[in-house]
Parts: structure tokens; C-alpha cells; sequence
């Protein structure tokens, strides 16, 4: 698996299933609204053995598992990997309250206050992503920007099913 980004190894086009998508905060939607903006932009995806795309990504949480619904440009079937929910749980978790602090510390505090909730947001987004990346090695090889955006979007997702 190489690292080096590939046309055939990317992401196309990303949604997650409106059934798994929790309702959230509106900067939180604007995140996962540029999250998915910056993925489709720039992105490495490699499912283990496939012999490339462009790829179509559907996002969902299912049966406790999280599920990456991999399909082919034209919207074939090309494969699905699943993840149990509950090592993400806790980052996730941590993510979306330090990101609601960040956001009305944006309105209420002094700008040391907002920087310094900002890089432990951006600390615990970075944590997020290593272990998306961990879990998924062996699986879909993805780099760490694109792992960044995914763990953005997963959050997104309820993680309670």
C-alpha cells in the first residue's frame, strides 16, 4: 500500500446515512459540511485489495458497528468495512464536548480562553483520527488529513445504536 497520493485510490463523493446522523449544533454541521468539502477535495483511500476507484463513501452506524459502505463511482457495490463502535465512542465523546465549549467560548471569552480550548480541541481531533487510522490499518489504508476529516464525520454519527 502506497501513501502516495493515487486518482484511483480516492474519495469522490462522501454522505452519511441521514438515519445515523444525530442532530447537532449548527457550527458543528458547518464542520461536517467542510469536512466533507475538504475531503472530496483532497484524499487518499485505499481499501486493502481493491484494485481502485474513484470511490463513493456512505458513512452509517449500525448494530453497533461503524460501517464504511465503499461503492464505485457509478454507485456499484464495491464492499463494506465494519468497525465496532465502542473504541471511537470515547473520542468522540471528548471531541464533541470540547468542540461545544470552543464554540461558546467564540461568543463569551477572552481570545487566550478560545486559543487555548482550541488546541486541545484540535489535540483530541488529532487523537481521533490516529485511532480511526489504527482501526482501520489492515482494512483501508487512509493518511492522516483524510483520517482527520472521517473522524469529523463520524462524529456526526449516533454513536449509541
Amino acid at each position: 500500500m502506497s501513501q502516495a497520493p493515487d486518482r484511483h485510490y480516492r474519495i469522490e463523493a462522501c454522505t452519511l446515512d441521514e438515519a445515523s446522523v444525530q442532530t447537532l449544533s449548527r457550527e458543528v454541521e458547518q464542520e461536517r459540511a467542510i469536512a466533507i468539502y475538504d475531503l472530496v477535495e483532497k484524499n487518499y483511500f485505499e481499501p486493502i485489495g481493491s484494485p481502485g476507484g474513484p470511490y463513493r463513501l456512505i458513512l452509517l452506524a449500525a448494530e453497533g458497528r461503524l460501517v464504511f459502505d465503499v461503492r464505485l463511482a457509478d454507485g456499484a457495490e464495491h464492499g463494506r468495512v465494519m468497525l465496532a463502535l465502542s473504541p471511537l465512542r470515547r473520542a468522540v465523546k471528548d471531541y464533541l464536548m470540547i468542540c461545544e465549549s470552543y464554540h461558546l467560548a467564540i461568543r463569551e471569552a477572552q481570545p487566550a480562553r478560545i486559543e487555548s480550548i482550541d488546541m486541545g480541541r484540535r489535540g483530541l481531533h488529532d487523537d481521533g483520527a490516529r485511532l480511526l487510522q489504527e482501526r482501520l490499518k489492515g482494512k483501508i489504508g487512509v493518511d492522516f488529513e483524510t483520517a482527520r476529516r472521517l473522524f469529523t464525520l463520524i462524529s456526526a454519527l449516533h454513536l449509541s445504536h
